[in-house]
């Protein structure tokens, strides 16, 4: 775990500071960059997540999964976790807390929109980070990479669907279209152009040189991407940030419920299941962390950058590394 990776908490922190400190000194003029639209879709934002998501498209290797048959049933659990459980209970987590437990502080439309947050989140299973939690608590990394690959093919097929419904019984109207747009932006783009890099690039360098010496190149980019982006966000979310800081550790207490609640659901009935250590564990956290890339484009692309949804997803990624390095102790600890 390098660096940046390791202390992502303290980087997201210093962004937030950074970020509204720049938006009070920036005032409406930080309004210009807001103004850079094409088709709705705003262009610093879309080249920042472009160089998030690309990077992690990269380690995809969908001919690893012909090795779905050698551990079946941890594909089948981690797909139930992900796609059948995780989405539904982080949508019910953010009800009780932003619609019901904080109505005294949210209002009715302030709280859908932290709602619409949670649950693009929730339907968002990790893609990348996975493979750091997996290496840090000893699990199987051919396996994780089946895992992922599976994960980012359903991805194309389920997160438009689940989040429309999701959305649709909180009673949160969301414009179709730009959702299609925002999966096949931040999705089957970078998707795609990750596989054919990687297809060209393993056949002409090899394996090996393609792991060790062009992947590496890119970890700085992404990171760094994520980070500018943070900044923007709390450039535009100061005002309202100054004016309820608390805010920030309210909306953190229902995604932190949700982490720990799938982990330890994934964790006891993989051992239920009769999976090994080394699928257990990685299946419980990338069912547990969340491709909060993804989620961040999605809320800055269909609710605006100024947006509570999409403040929710940054709390995400504030709140992500100390919990998932939490629970990679567990792991370590309680491995069987």
């Amino acid at each position: 775990m390098d660096f940046f990776e390791r202390h992502l908490t303290w980087w997201v922190l210093l962004c937030i500071a950074g970020g509204i400190l720049i938006g009070q000194i920036a005032g409406d003029s930080i309004e210009i960059l807001s103004d850079l639209n094409l088709y709705n879709v705003n262009i610093p934002i879309t080249l920042l997540i472009w160089a998030m998501i690309y990077p992690m498209m990269l380690q995809v290797d969908f001919s690893s999964l012909k090795d779905i048959r050698k551990q079946p049933r941890g594909v089948v659990w981690t797909v139930i976790i992900n796609w059948a459980i995780k989405p539904f209970t982080m949508a019910f987590f953010a009800w009780i807390f932003f619609s019901q437990l904080y109505s005294a502080w949210i209002d009715p439309e302030m709280a859908q929109q932290y709602i619409a947050g949670a649950i693009l989140l929730g339907a968002a299973p990790c893609t990348a980070m996975v493979f750091v939690w997996s290496y840090l608590s000893d699990g199987d990394p051919n396996y994780t990479l089946v895992q992922v690959s599976v994960n980012d093919i359903l991805i194309l097929i389920l997160f438009i669907p689940i989040v429309g419904l999701l959305l649709g019984i909180t009673d949160i109207t969301i414009p179709y279209d730009t959702l299609v747009t925002s999966v096949v932006a931040f999705v089957v783009v970078p998707l795609l152009a990750g596989y054919i890099t990687h297809k060209v690039l393993v056949k002409k360098k090899g394996l090996i040189w393609y792991q060790s010496s062009f992947l590496p190149r890119f970890k700085p980019f992404s990171i760094s991407a994520l980070l500018i982006t943070l900044v923007l966000l709390f450039a535009y979310q100061g005002e309202h940030i100054l004016a309820e800081p608390l805010m920030i550790v309210l909306i953190a207490i229902p995604l932190i419920i949700q982490t720990y609640f799938i982990f330890f659901l994934a964790w006891y009935g993989g051992k239920w299941f009769n999976l090994n250590y080394q699928t257990c564990a990685p299946g419980s956290m990338i069912g547990a962390s969340n491709f909060f890339e993804l989620a961040v484009a999605v809320a800055i692309m269909v609710f605006g950058i100024q947006s509570g949804a999409a403040l929710v997803t940054v709390v995400g990624v504030l709140i992500e590394v100390p919990i998932m390095l939490s629970l990679v102790k567990f792991a370590n600890r309680n491995r069987y």
